[in-house]
């Protein structure tokens, strides 16, 4: 009876790994991992979305380099503490969400994450963002709410397709100038920081601006209705609400706030 249980097991795993290489998805969310899986690692260039997420992972190997055509890595809620240099050469990297896992700092080879859309690291205890966080020319999402940082690198403003940046719940004091570079920006959440002033000239170029959330931070309603460009803003803010509204889209009062408290 245990020599059947021992083929039926063996038999469910390589319909499950037949299955993966056929997909490219592997799906091993809330499974109790305590490791990463070597049969992952082996699947190599099959692999094109992995989702680890929940589970007790500690440590991300440095073979996961061999993942080469993986586009989507989730990997939240884990114990992760650090990422691998490695993971550097997984240029095929679209979407990486780290959020809920006990990072302190990103490896610099991030930056070499050339096609890389998404990235979520919130929930983490990130004390800086690397320097090189401004290769990623592609990147559409930031979020890196619910951490330690105390400032955002100037690097960010080439960061060139950046549409979102939630960085909420953090100790955030000063805001990079070249945060006025991102011309494709539609949403800045800075909820719950030390933020003070906001550079000179960020309402006035940001053309795509929607979203500028500024909620319990030390900067006041009249210092932000005084900063050149507010009326242009403003008005952006209402004819995109206006749009939505006559067209019975439902939508909530934090989707197109000022986010300034008074």
């Amino acid at each position: 009876m245990g020599c059947c249980a021992s083929n039926t097991a063996g038999g469910s795993k390589a319909s499950r790994v037949a299955r993966w290489r056929s997909t490219g998805i592997i799906g091993l969310r809330d499974s109790k991992l305590k490791t990463f899986p070597d049969e992952v690692i082996v699947m190599e260039r099959a692999v094109r979305t992995l989702d680890l997420t929940h589970n007790k992972i500690s440590d991300v190997p440095g073979e996961i380099s061999k993942l080469i055509n993986m586009q989507r890595l989730l990997i939240a809620d884990n114990l992760i503490e650090r990422l691998p240099g490695n993971l550097g050469k997984l240029q095929s990297l679209k979407v990486l969400m780290l959020d809920g896992n006990r990072i302190s700092c990103l490896p610099d080879e991030l930056g070499q994450l050339i096609r890389l859309e998404q990235l979520s690291i919130s929930r983490n205890m990130l004390i800086y963002l690397p320097d090189t966080i401004g290769s990623l020319r592609n990147l559409v999402l930031l979020n890196v709410s619910n951490n330690r940082l105390k400032s955002l690198p100037e690097s960010v403003g080439s960061c060139a397709s950046l549409e979102e940046i939630q960085a909420n719940d953090n100790v955030i004091e000063e805001l990079p100038a070249s945060l006025c570079n991102l011309v494709q920006l539609k949403s800045l959440c800075l909820d719950n920081n030390q933020v003070k002033q906001i550079p000179d000239g960020l309402l006035k170029d940001y053309k795509s601006l929607q979203n500028l959330s500024l909620h319990n931070n030390p900067i006041s309603m009249d210092e932000f209705q005084l900063m050149e460009g507010y009326q242009e803003f403003e008005e952006r803010r209402k004819k995109k609400f206006d749009k939505q509204i006559d067209s019975n889209v439902m939508i909530s009062s934090k989707g197109l706030d000022v986010g300034v408290d008074k």
